[in-house]
């Protein structure tokens, strides 16, 4: 519960900055980087790359150790909880 309290709270600050720094000047427009929107795109291919990621990901045993981590986590939290 701690976690989305502080999730919220970020992205309410977060929209807050957006909007008050996105305030209309003296000439009437809004003052905008638009450098930092514009991107160059080396490999467009997003699928490709998450497949890439992915098999890494298994191939040097990442998923092995996740999956160990979530079933000691559970019974670490089942050992401690009360009740």
């Amino acid at each position: 519960m701690r976690l989305w309290s502080i999730l919220g709270g970020f992205t309410i600050s977060l929209w807050l900055i957006i909007l008050l720094s996105n305030t209309v000047n003296a000439q009437g427009t809004i003052p905008v980087n638009w450098i930092v929107v514009a991107q160059t795109i080396s490999d467009p291919d997003l699928l490709g790359q998450i497949q890439k990621a992915f098999n890494n990901f298994v191939e040097t045993g990442q998923v092995w150790a996740l999956l160990i981590g979530l079933i000691l986590g559970y019974l670490i939290r089942n050992l401690t909880s009360y009740g």
